[in-house]
């Protein structure tokens, strides 16, 4: 059942999603709070799990990870053991920065981020075409990025 949150919670939320590292007195002036009270705030947000975590956004072709690709991944059998394994699977590759098991025409989506072209058709054969659960890829290649954002609509 989702949260409950009045229209300060939501104002604090929508702060924190810009930036996470203001303080809490940056953060009470910006939602109209004194500090004490909105530090309260946070902290119920934290308990409760509306607040999952803290995390820098990295800059990934500064960092030589320059390629994003987007992968399809179709199943050999629908059955529970081989999503399972999947997904422990994949869960332990670091280039696999995102996955969904979705319904329609393939089986799981992945974002999937590396240095290169070359890297990621490596990354494929090497890694995702050994799964045992996996039949096919087939790989999307963004050409330029839109829209990349984090934060949710709330």
């Amino acid at each position: 059942m989702p949260e409950t949150l009045d229209a300060i919670d939501r104002r604090i939320l929508r702060a924190l999603q810009r930036n996470g590292r203001m303080s809490n007195v940056e953060l009470a002036n910006a939602v109209g709070l004194s500090p004490s009270p909105c530090l309260r705030r946070v902290k119920l947000l934290e308990e409760k799990g509306v607040i999952d975590q803290y995390v820098a956004v990295l800059n990934g072709p500064k960092l030589g990870l320059g390629l994003t690709v987007f992968a399809r991944i179709w199943f050999k059998t629908q059955h529970a053991e081989t999503t399972n394994s999947f997904a422990e699977t994949v869960r332990n590759y670091p280039e696999v920065v995102e996955c969904y098991l979705t319904t329609g025409e393939c089986d799981a989506i992945l974002r999937i981020v590396t240095t290169d072209l070359h890297a990621y058709w490596r990354f494929q054969s090497d890694h995702l075409m050994r799964i045992p659960s996996v039949q096919s890829v087939k790989t999307d290649v963004p050409m330029e990025t839109i829209k990349a954002g984090r934060e949710l609509p709330i």
